[in-house]
């Protein structure tokens, strides 16, 4: 094999592919990435037999051909070589000899026979959405996926149901959700799709909104299919939970606050909790003013912000950073906040119902 890549087409090329090297396997071919030149185009695939990645890119095939490289040393070679032409050249015995300018690497290849290559599945139930939505959508529900042993939990739901796809995630102590609108009406499809996948996929989407992501559904797996990329995972086997009824929309207290000014209130008052500290900060609602305390090892603090108000007064205990993770990702200027009594959850959300965040109380006692 002979090929001949501009650098920063081949770099680019192996960062988003290596995204589906495993970390750690019992399969030494599954820590390469695989070179096909075979059928006329440059393929290069990863595969961790969970998630698979797959992109095109340009260069000049001189001798077609199929080799595996070892993915680390590979993209670091390529990282440091200058900003030029790259030559990659490989024998019958997979010597490999990678060449730009003056500098030369020598690195023994493998076959690319026992290489796992993504599985065809069929292209039958799909959905196309922009770019820019479907990265705004995963920043915005993937922070409150779990990172324990729940595997349920440690995906999102989406189900599309006529021309709208719900996101849903939950990680036991809060929920986010979002509603999006679809160009056209699908099929009922209803799937969970592990949060390692939608990682990646938000660090490979350039997020334009006029290059659409085409989704494709199977039994087992879901497929995206973007620019010159396929990025294929499995999916998460077993029923998602039943979150309608955790969404009431009954409430004693709605505040109508300025998203800024609540963020950067608990911004400071996180600066009064160590890490590891569960200390609460304490939302105490009263008519037009929202008093926000908290109370440490390290110090104290207190400060007022101005809202509006309708029903009871109401004291009730959070954990800052699950405030601070949903008003991260919320766009809008000003929310408005639906409490129910002090062990009930807090829910956050927009009068379209585009987007719902639901957060649990924590249990405080206030020093004298």
């Amino acid at each position: 094999m002979k090929l001949v890549c501009k650098k920063s087409i081949i770099l680019n090329g192996l960062q988003i592919v290596s995204k589906a090297v495993p970390v750690r396997t019992t399969f030494p071919i599954l820590e390469c990435i695989l070179i096909d030149a075979s059928k006329g185009e440059i393929k290069l695939i990863a595969n961790d037999t969970d998630l698979g990645i797959e992109t095109v890119i340009e260069g000049d095939i001189v001798e077609p051909g199929i080799l595996a490289l070892e993915a680390k040393i590979f993209v670091e070679m390529i990282r440091k070589l200058p900003e030029n032409d790259i030559t990659i050249v490989s024998d019958g015995n997979y010597n490999t000899v990678i060449t730009c300018e003056k500098t030369k690497f020598n690195l023994l290849g493998k076959s690319g026979d026992d290489f796992s290559y993504l599985p065809k599945i069929e292209k039958k139930n799909n959905i196309v959405i922009s770019q820019f939505t479907l990265k705004e959508v995963i920043r915005q529900t993937i922070f409150s996926i779990a990172d324990n042993d729940n595997k349920i939990m440690m995906g999102e739901l989406f189900e599309v149901t006529d021309d709208h796809l719900k996101i849903v995630s939950l990680d036991g102590h809060r929920i986010s959700l979002r509603n999006i609108a679809l160009k056209n009406s699908y099929d009922h499809i209803k799937v969970i799709v592990p949060g390692k996948a939608l990682n990646e996929i938000s660090k490979i989407l350039t997020g334009e909104a006029d290059k659409d992501v085409t989704i494709f559904f199977t039994d087992r797996h879901i497929m995206f299919e973007f620019d010159s990329t396929i990025v294929l995972s499995r999916l998460i086997e077993g029923e998602y939970f039943q979150i309608d009824n955790m969404l009431s929309k009954d409430y004693e207290s709605k505040i109508h606050i300025s998203k800024k000014e609540l963020y950067d209130c608990i911004d400071r008052a996180s600066l009064m909790v160590k890490e590891g500290d569960k200390k609460p900060i304490i939302l105490d609602v009263k008519d037009r003013n929202l008093e926000l305390m908290i109370n440490s090892v390290v110090g104290s603090m207190n400060e007022n912000i101005d809202i509006q108000k309708t029903g009871t007064d109401m004291k009730i205990g959070f954990n800052p950073k699950f405030l601070m993770d949903a008003l991260k990702v919320i766009d809008d200027d000003e929310i408005d906040m639906y409490l129910i009594n002090p062990k009930s959850p807090c829910i956050i959300r927009d009068n379209d119902g585009s987007y719902v965040y639901l957060i649990l109380p924590v249990n405080f006692t206030v020093s004298n």
